[in-house]
Order: structure tokens, then sequence, then C-alpha cells
């Protein structure tokens, strides 16, 4: 009989795992809860801040019925849409919340969240970049109340390319609060509503139309840490179709962000240089090597989409891609417009606009885009702090990497702890250095294997020798 495959960290690890986890808050020196300054700022911002259309001098557009896709439990919702077809195309209208409403400059929410810079997500709760008052509650764009926000409204043709773009700031109410699971079904069974069914269609086009500018989607499946009912478990499974449809209104809205910024001259960019041309000629020999070439003339995120994921050969070559573009950043500007202003991935210039609950710097570009989409000045904060904003963001993207990596490291620990002795069937990812990347058929457990030198793409069998909860190291070695 075969040995039993953890995907559950079992009940006797749970323990040891809470105690590494809140050790790794204190580790890294992450912030437990608010001042009480932020706190009553926040409460006091809820209560005063207008919702009102008349009272707040804002655009109505309550009568659009906007909805949200989030995943499950989710109460922080920075963006709602509305998508309409047409007899030529469709009319998009995509709401972000009107956080900048809430926060004073130079006040005390403003002062943590530039310490913070973005929503922190760990296994054990997240650590919101906001007050709840706030994120969770009069910011978000909860269904069934009056909520500001910033409103993109998108023109677009039959191929979804947007012909005439607008933003202003506006009143809106949600009508629904939709999961991706229960939008998915909806849109299968052509139960869903007009605008989440027409986000189909807008969705498949606007993947070409990223094929079309050379952009890429790699769409890996994702290792996720659930809770459940004995403490935590691993999911890997690739995004639905519908995560990747409302990925691409987001997307759209940050071409057009970044769009408005360099015509304005004054802004904040996502950033990222095209692949080195030697490490391109790597990756292409590469997947020569594993069977699976790409062959000259056809683009990279062609290639890529044609790649069966299920394949141990395509696996490795999913790996290799995903180290092909490194360097993103921030590059803020006044003035004159960034050397290089293209994110290579997405094959356009972009922009952080569509989550300001959530990342400090979209706070920035949201008042920026809307001062520069009807003709006003942008205001002077923004300018004399937009310096500032790529080194608040590089510092918190890193706390936020070695948070993602540590925690991972520790549930899968924890998944393994007490299977020490037991064999694995493992993929072969890359070679490192001294050693190999594999991943773990059963459970989905990626890990570093020294002194293995085999064939990425290949499968190999390991056994495991140790894994410690507390620093979240596995170690395994090749079968005789």
């Amino acid at each position: 009989m075969p040995a039993r495959r953890p995907r559950v960290v079992p009940a006797r690890a749970h323990d040891d795992l809470i105690e590494s986890l809140a050790q790794l808050r204190t580790d890294l020196d992450l912030p437990d809860g608010f001042p009480a300054a932020v706190d009553a700022e926040a409460r006091q911002a809820a209560r005063d801040v207008p919702a009102d259309p008349a009272a707040a001098q804002l655009d109505d557009l309550r009568d659009i019925e906007f909805l949200t896709i989030d995943p499950a439990g989710s109460t922080d919702l920075d963006q709602a849409l509305h998508l309409e077809r047409m007899p030529t195309g469709a009319v998009l209208h995509y709401a972000i919340a009107d956080l900048p409403a809430f926060v004073m400059r130079g006040g005390a929410i403003d002062g943590e969240a530039r310490v913070r810079g973005q929503t922190l997500y760990a296994a054990d709760g997240r650590i919101p970049l906001h007050p709840p008052a706030l994120s969770e509650d009069a910011a978000s764009l909860l269904p069934g109340g009056e909520r500001r926000a910033f409103v993109w409204r998108f023109v677009l043709d039959d191929g979804a390319r947007p012909l005439e773009t607008s933003l202003r700031r506006a009143v809106i109410r949600s009508r629904a609060q939709w999961t991706y699971v229960d939008a998915q079904a909806a849109i299968d069974a052509g139960t869903a509503p007009d605008a989440l069914q027409a986000l189909a269609w807008f969705g498949k086009l606007r993947l070409e139309r990223e094929a079309e500018r050379g952009g890429v989607s790699l769409n890996v499946p994702e290792t996720r840490m659930v809770p459940d009912d004995s403490g935590y478990r691993l999911e890997r499974d690739a995004p639905l179709a519908v995560e990747d449809w409302n990925a691409q209104v987001s997307l759209l809205t940050g071409m057009a962000a970044a769009d408005l910024m360099l015509r304005g001259g004054v802004g904040i960019l996502r950033t990222m240089p095209a692949a080195d041309i030697d490490d391109v000629a790597a990756f292409r020999a590469q997947t020569e090597a594993l069977g699976i070439p790409w062959t000259p003339g056809v683009s990279y995120g062609d290639y890529l989409r044609t790649l069966d994921r299920d394949q141990p050969a395509a696996l490795a070559i999913l790996d290799a891609a995903a180290g092909l573009f490194r360097g993103a950043g921030y590059a803020a500007f006044d003035g004159s417009a960034p050397a290089d202003p293209l994110q290579a991935a997405i094959g356009a210039p972009y922009a952080h606009a569509t989550a300001p609950l959530r990342r400090l710097v979209d706070r920035w570009s949201l008042v920026t885009c809307e001062a520069l989409a009807n003709r006003r000045e942008v205001p002077a904060w923004v300018r004399e702090s937009l310096p500032t904003l790529p080194k608040i963001m590089a510092r918190s993207d890193g706390v936020a990497n070695r948070l993602d990596a540590a925690t991972l490291d520790r549930v899968e620990a924890a998944l393994l702890s007490r299977h020490e002795g037991q064999v694995f069937e493992a993929v072969v990812l890359g070679r490192r250095n001294d050693g190999s990347r594999v991943q773990l058929t059963d459970p989905p457990v990626t890990a570093k294997v020294a002194g293995l030198d085999a064939v990425p793409g290949s499968t190999v069998r390991l056994r495991l020798r140790s894994a410690s909860i507390a620093t979240g190291s596995i170690v395994l070695e090749p079968t005789a």
C-alpha cells in the first residue's frame, strides 16, 4: 500500500506552526494592530467623509449595477465593475475605492501607511495597510451601500480596444459581491448577470491583445495555504478563467493610467526591463533540451500559452520562464518621462492604480490620473512626495516577499513533519548551484535538494530526512 501523502498540516504539528508563524512576525518586525491615533483618525474619517453625491459634489453613478469579484471572504474590496455589451463593442465602468478622500495628507493614517507600504498576507492573518474602519468598511466597495469611487469609463471596440477613456470621482452602489468560484460557475451555466457574462467576451479578447503586444501571463498553478478545521492545508490549482479575465480589467486600467501620466509628464510607473539577450538564448536552449522547443518566429508569450502545464517538462520550462523577467520597480517622474517606461512582462507602460486599500502607491496614481484626465493641476502634495515612493515600495515589496517565502516554507515543513524517512516522487524544475530545485508530485511542495544533479523535467525519488517547522527548512536526499 502506498504511503499516505500529507496534504493537511497534522494536528500534532499545528501548535508548533502557530508558534513559528508568530516568531516570523517578530523576526520581520511586523506591526501588530494600529496605533491609537491612527485608529481614531480612521473612525473619525469614516463618520465625517460624505458619500452623498450632492453633499460631496460628486457624480451620481448609483444607477449603474456594479459588482465585485474577489476571493471568498474578502472584505477589503478595491474594485467594482460594470460591463455592457454594445452593437459594436462594449462600455466598461471600473470603480476604484476612493481611499484618498479619507486620508488627511500628513495625518496619522498617512504616516502609518507610508511606513507599511502595502497590506501583507500571512497564513495566520493579514496585516492591513489601513485600519479596518476604512479598508473593510467605509472605503471598501461592499455591496448595498453608497461608496465613493474613482470611476474609469472605457468605450471599447469589437476587439475590446479602448476608443475613449475618462476618469471621474463619483458615488456608486455595488449590487453583488461574487467569489471567483461562484462567478465562474454562473458564467459557465449561462446564469450570470449580463455584466458578468460579458466578462468572458472581454477577457478572451484582451488576452488576444496581450499576445499582440508581446505580453505574457504565465498562469502558473499557485500554491495556496488554506485554513481548515485542523489548521492549514496546501492547495495547488491553476487560476480559474474568470480570474484571468478579471485581471485583464485591472491591466487595461493600469495601462490607461500610465498613458495619462506619460502624456501629462508626471506620475509613477511600475517598470520592468526587457529580458537580457543572453538569458533569452539560455532559456531557448533549455526548451530544446527539454523536448518542447521554442521555435524562432513564435513570440515568447505565444510559446508559453501552448504549454501543457501537466507535463513535467512544462513545469521546468515555466520555472525557468519566471526568472527571465527580473528587476521590477517603480519610476517616479515630473517633467521628463523615464528613459525606459516599459513593463516588459505586460508589453506596455503600466502603473499600479487599482488597489489603493492594499497598496500605498495607488493613492498617488489615482489622484494624479484624475487631475490629468480632467485637465487640472496635479496637487502639490503629490508632486512633492512622488520621489519618495519608489524607495518606500521597494522596502515594502522586500518585506512582503520575505514573508511570503518564509510562511510557505514553514507551512510546507509542517505538512511534511513526522514523515521523515518517507520517499516522495518529484519533478526536477532546474539546477541551482550545488543542487537542484524540485517540486514534489504530492503534496505540492517545492524545495532545493543539495547534491542532486538531475536533468530538468525528469522525475526523481527523494527521501525526506528532516523538516523543521521552526526554520522552514526541508532536507531531502536522492534514494539509492
